[in-house]
């Protein structure tokens, strides 16, 4: 945990210098933009961390205390990724240079953006709902609090520059004028109709169909797009079934601490946890009593802090 929270800070500060630098040699970039910069790069790190903890294929079978399903299938992740680039390549561009870009660019550009935006509202569907109730021992749900953020500011972000593009060219094409008469009346005609934003849907479909093509040649499957999202289990868009949860084999902080030196630890007698024999002492027997005093005053309150302590509780233990 200090590792990551040691390269977050240096991918923050990192970033910070180099958006300072850029904003020397374009002074239009706001400090405002900056700002939202920057969260967007916490919130992806955020993602980044619910993905570390949500890795495993649908087909393997779990320990749910340990960890959990992942909510994209590994083998189609590269037609995931190959999108996600050129979604953010776009994005920076067109917030950087906007109508300054050359004509075919800018369709270019707005095609990937399309793209982009929706298959953000695909991911930010396929990660609002994980059914945990299949998976014993672990009803908890802390994969959309890490994985929604990042594809919902995406989304805005998109959404707000595709937006931006197009009142720019609606306000280009009414102060637009022609000496002809005739063109004149059509420049006014067409005037909200957003050339290149036409265009890039015009051009979607094509540019798509060369992509995946592209995709095909790297291994891809012609639908991988849709498969990275179906061959999941426990998620919004899942359509496989994961095996069996694996009986956990760890033990709990009071549990591993009444193995200790008898004089120390003063064991009681042995119970059962989860059918197996464990030993039970007085510190055990508190915290027990203490966890039921809490379920019974603010059992909300104990369903979050049951669910902490059995996802990050053994990992503590092993230490």
């Amino acid at each position: 945990m200090d590792t990551v929270i040691f390269s977050l800070v240096i991918l923050i500060i990192g970033t910070l210098i180099g958006l300072g630098l850029l904003k020397k040699r374009v002074p239009a970039i706001t400090w405002g933009a900056i700002a939202i910069t920057l969260l967007y790069l916490f919130l992806s790190f955020v993602f980044a961390w619910g993905m570390i903890i949500h890795d495993a294929p649908y087909n393997q079978a779990i320990d749910p205390i340990d960890r959990c399903y992942a909510p994209f299938a590994d083998r189609h992740t590269i037609s995931l990724l190959v999108y996600f680039v050129l979604y953010h390549v776009a994005m920076i561009l067109v917030w950087i240079r906007g109508r300054t870009l050359p004509p075919l660019t800018l369709v270019l550009l707005l095609i990937f953006l399309f793209i982009g935006c929706i298959l953000n509202v695909v991911i930010i569907f396929q990660v609002a709902v994980h059914q945990t109730g299949t998976i014993d021992g672990y009803k908890g749900n802390d994969g959309t609090a890490f994985l929604l953020p990042a594809p919902l500011l995406s989304l805005i972000l998109g959404l707000y520059l595709i937006i931006r593009l197009i009142r720019e060219e609606a306000r280009t094409s009414v102060e637009r004028s022609f000496k002809n008469t005739f063109l004149q009346h059509c420049n006014q005609l067409l005037a909200g109709r957003y050339h290149e934003s036409v265009w890039a849907l015009l051009l979607l479909l094509p540019v798509w169909l060369i992509i995946t093509l592209i995709l095909i040649l790297l291994g891809q499957d012609y639908n991988s797009l849709v498969k990275v999202f179906t061959d999941t289990t426990t998620w919004a868009l899942s359509q496989k079934i994961h095996p069996p949860p694996l009986d956990h084999q760890g033990h709990y902080l009071c549990t591993v601490a009444a193995r200790g030196n008898p004089r120390l630890v003063k064991p009681l007698r042995i119970g059962y946890r989860h059918g197996k024999p464990a030993i039970v002492n007085r510190q055990l027997l508190i915290a027990n009593a203490f966890e039921e005093w809490i379920q019974n005053i603010a059992p909300h309150t104990h369903q979050h802090i049951r669910c902490f302590y059995d996802r990050y509780g053994y990992n503590l233990s092993k230490k």
